[in-house]
């Protein structure tokens, strides 16, 4: 079920996403840098798109498809006849996805959401426990949180190479909040969010943020 790009690169074909390798070994973790011993995992490269979200709408007729009626979701909400995402987001993260929706993806796909601190080692990787996935301090024009200005989603590696992870996974920071397998420690009130998005600052973008819903 996969296409080999390189010995740290694959493509899953039942859902058209490429996957790095993250080999075993420590990471510093969280913002107190303890260090973290995690085995060889897996990751997406990119968000999810609405493109390769569809695949498994279109396999599954049965299950919701991404839609709220709060204003600010209207330009993301799929047709509920055509259950077809916006014409012009194609290769956007689809979003309006709650955890459970996330998931049933990944059920459906034969994969799994990462824990939280797969994610951030993704994101951070094992050599600095630098801040955001490039090396140094914040950078104007990395990525999409509000300081950039976009006021919507942006598709999925636009600002690449630039601002990936050492692993080269793209927009770990800004563009949408991603879904970990992770509970909360508040009282399992919710899953673990990382990343931050668009419509949140830089605060939330850096990778040891944990947000929870």
């Amino acid at each position: 079920g996969y296409r080999v790009l390189s010995p740290d690169r694959i493509v899953h074909e039942k859902t058209a996403i490429e996957f790095v390798r993250v080999p075993a070994g420590p990471f510093l973790y969280g913002d107190d840098k303890k260090p973290i011993e995690l085995p060889e995992f897996w990751i997406g490269r990119y968000p999810v798109t609405n493109a390769q979200y569809k695949r498994f709408l279109d396999a599954n007729p049965a299950h919701p498809i991404p839609f709220s009626r709060a204003g600010w979701a209207q330009r993301y909400n799929w047709d509920k006849k055509t259950r077809t995402y916006p014409a012009d987001k194609a290769d956007h993260p689809v979003v309006l996805v709650s955890w459970n929706d996330a998931k049933a993806f990944c059920d459906w796909a034969d994969l799994r959401l990462p824990t939280k601190r797969e994610w951030e080692k993704a994101a951070r990787g094992d050599k600095d426990a630098r801040l955001y996935p490039w090396v140094g301090d914040w950078v104007d024009g990395r990525c999409n949180t509000s300081e950039a200005g976009v006021g919507g989603t942006t598709r999925v590696g636009q600002y690449s190479p630039q601002s990936d992870s050492p692993y080269g996974c793209a927009d770990m920071a800004g563009n949408v909040w991603e879904w970990t397998a992770t509970w909360s420690d508040q009282e399992q009130s919710g899953r673990v969010l990382r990343g931050g998005s668009w419509r949140h600052d830089l605060m939330y973008a850096h990778v040891s943020g944990l947000y929870y819903y």
